[in-house]
């Protein structure tokens, strides 16, 4: 069984998007180089920014790329080639509207739907076999509202549920790097 080797935020640079709804990624692994002590640096050749740590006996890689949700591709493949990483070894954390607001979701594989970042991560690993944990900002019930609203920022009551998400996220990340994958479920979709 393969081991998490590089842990994708996906979100779009530039302050007109922080702590947007579709930034959730870049939220996350912020959180997550607080917790594990490091920090992010820009790193050119990975088109976006990137932090090591070692964890679980091992080198663990935190990206946020920097080409705009739409080309995430791009940067994953360039840290995953020069480091030797498969698909299955990297986990992308990113927003679902699919997902009621405040909850999450975990898994391997399957389709992208609909969601550009991940589509174009597919496209360029050539595999959709990569994990996935999926934090839900919910659906504005329109999809003609979409853009809009992931490029927005939650109202407060959202944002809550949304931190209270990322916190309970990082406390199945001791499992999730030892590759307890259906403990990591159990923890993450319980209610």
């Amino acid at each position: 069984m393969s081991q998490i080797r590089l842990i994708v935020g996906l979100g779009n640079p530039g302050t007109e998007y922080e702590h947007t709804r579709h930034n959730i990624g870049f939220d996350f692994v912020d959180e997550l180089a607080r917790l594990w002590k490091t920090s992010f640096r820009e790193e050119k050749k990975f088109y976006g920014q990137i932090a090591r740590v070692n964890q679980a006996n091992r080198e663990i890689w935190l990206l946020k790329p920097f080409t705009y949700m739409n080309k995430s591709g791009t940067s994953v493949l360039a840290l995953a080639k020069f480091y030797k990483i498969t698909p299955a070894e990297i986990l992308v954390v990113h927003d679902e509207l699919d997902i009621p607001c405040g909850q999450v979701r975990f898994k391997q594989g399957g389709s992208n739907g609909g969601h550009n970042g991940l589509k174009d991560i597919q496209t360029w690993l050539g595999s959709p076999d990569f994990y996935r944990l999926r934090l839900g900002i919910g659906h504005p019930g329109d999809r003609n509202l979409v853009v809009s609203y992931v490029l927005h920022k939650p109202q407060a009551q959202e944002q809550n549920l949304i931190n209270e998400a990322i916190q309970k996220s990082l406390t199945a990340m001791p499992l999730l790097l030892e590759g307890e994958y259906s403990s990591v479920q159990q923890r993450l979709h319980s209610k």
